[in-house]
């Protein structure tokens, strides 16, 4: 707050260059307004247009689907793993078509997408692979760093995700090509921001494109290099936490705790049990009635009234993702959580099933 600049200052690349370094070491970050900002960058960065397709899942939040759409372009509906809620490949394979310029593939509740799979499609049929790991900033599939795995990898930094900026988001990419037209977009379509004009001793500025004011202050990026260097800690207990709910939960009947596949570091944004689908709405009630701040994520987004009527999307076009989302409670899960907290979640949650099952 005291240096000369409260935006588009150096703050700002210095915490691009940490969460890059961090991510393991991507050669281009930049930080934008949101996550959501992040992921529309990451659209027009790619060029998509009307008359294009980008595969989506549909279980994750309405942004990952609208961002296709703030470009014209039309999110086609992947249905998911039974297991994960996970985007499924194979489903992926089957959507492509001759108009699909792109996937993106979601790390649900920071569990990290089958990204080898997706790498292998992208490949194969020359599409290009965004990672939405909004919920996943320290995870890690197969040895590597979320931040490493796509074409493009977007975070959130909003104040529910690992660490905040109040609001805030980025964007990584290993491309030159790519980090220029997301710096472009980011600042109104302007070849060059008020810092590099500064630097330059320069006044002149040209629009080159039409883009959005998405980005972020220089305080919010210290605090976010502050929010960093914390992070271990935060995803440590987590992972405690998420590890106590685990051997809970499986001795109590109806209480199903999403998988986890192998090679891979969770990073626990969220912590999502599966209850009986007639009992979902009692045993939500009831752990709101007793303190437990339970939530559930996420509708489907091809069931939203906007999709379903400018779209015309609805029930059965992904099943799977719809038979979980009648299923499905987020349980408390953050890195201030108490072990008598804890225990109270794992107490509740039992008792209201066990009420709800009669």
């Amino acid at each position: 707050m005291q240096t000369d600049w409260l935006t588009t200052g150096p703050s700002v690349r210095k915490f691009e260059e940490t969460i890059a370094l961090f991510a393991g070491g991507v050669p281009h970050a930049v930080a934008v307004s949101s996550g959501t900002a992040g992921l529309h960058s990451a659209m027009f960065a790619l060029g998509i247009q009307p008359g294009d397709e980008v595969i989506v899942p549909p279980m994750t939040f309405a942004a990952t689907a609208n961002c296709v759409l703030y470009q014209g372009g039309m999110p086609v509906f992947a249905d998911v793993d039974p297991g994960t809620l996970l985007i499924d490949p194979e489903k992926v394979e089957n959507k492509i078509t001759s108009k699909t310029r792109a996937i993106i593939g979601v790390d649900y509740a920071g569990h990290p997408c089958d990204w080898d799979a997706l790498r292998d499609i992208a490949d194969r049929n020359h599409l290009a692979l965004v990672a939405d790991s909004c919920h996943a900033l320290g995870a890690e599939y197969k040895g590597r760093k979320t931040g490493t795995l796509a074409d493009m990898t977007v975070f959130s930094f909003h104040p529910v995700k690992h660490i905040t900026t109040g609001e805030g988001g980025m964007v990584l990419t290993h491309s030159a090509v790519l980090d220029n037209r997301l710096r472009l977009f980011r600042n109104h379509g302007i070849a060059s921001d008020s810092h590099q004009r500064e630097q330059q001793g320069v006044w002149h500025y040209e629009m080159t494109d039409l883009g959005f004011n998405y980005r972020i202050t220089d305080f919010q990026s210290a605090l976010g290099i502050s929010q960093l260097a914390k992070l271990p800690e935060f995803l440590k207990r987590r992972r405690e936490i998420a590890a106590r709910y685990d051997a809970a939960f499986s001795d109590v009947l109806h209480v199903r705790p999403l998988d986890v596949q192998g090679e891979i570091r969770h990073a626990y944004h969220l912590y999502v049990v599966r209850v009986p689908a007639e009992a979902r709405t009692s045993i939500f009630l009831k752990l709101r009635q007793e303190g437990v701040g339970t939530n559930v994520h996420y509708i489907p987004v091809h069931l939203h009234p906007y999709y379903r009527q400018r779209l015309g999307t609805g029930p059965g076009l992904c099943p799977v993702a719809e038979d979980a989302y009648k299923e499905i409670l987020s349980i408390p899960i953050y890195a201030q959580m108490s072990d008598a907290e804890i225990d109270h979640v794992i107490s509740r949650l039992s008792v209201a099933v066990q009420e709800a099952r009669g």
